[in-house]
């Protein structure tokens, strides 16, 4: 499981088991620090612009843990549609439903089931206010 971590996450409250994170925006070394020692992180992914940003210090501090550092591109804002509510959509429309017959059975508005039909890209989710990355 991947998890998005920016200045503002509590990262107490990140879960154990994960194993890798990706960071909005550079946080401070001593919760880098409190991250690699208290969680199985083998790899840490961020864009171009948050790399840059980075203190070398927190570079150097990530290359001695032997944790990766890999530079990855995330666009776009997470669903907020549960994984259930996707699933349920994406059978309906199967099931050769209109967009406004799912819209009625679902609740979700017609724009958005239209948006997660053609668009959207379902790799990273919303879940309360954390953001989880699926493969």
């Amino acid at each position: 499981m991947k998890y998005a971590v920016s200045e503002d996450t509590i990262i107490e409250k990140i879960p154990l088991d994960v194993n890798e994170i990706h960071l909005i925006r550079p946080i401070e070394l001593k919760k880098i620090d409190y991250l690699l020692n208290n969680r199985a992180i083998k790899e840490i992914t961020l864009a171009k612009s948050c790399f840059d940003r980075l203190p070398k210090k927190s570079k150097d501090f990530i290359k001695s843990k032997n944790v990766n550092l890999t530079l990855e591109k995330r666009r776009g804002r997470a669903l907020v549609v549960s994984m259930d509510k996707m699933l349920e959509i994406v059978e309906l429309r199967k099931d050769h439903q209109s967009i406004r017959e799912i819209e009625r059975v679902t609740g979700i508005a017609k724009s958005t089931i239209h948006y997660l039909l053609k668009y959207a890209d379902r790799g990273k989710i919303k879940k309360g206010s954390n953001i989880i990355y699926l493969r």
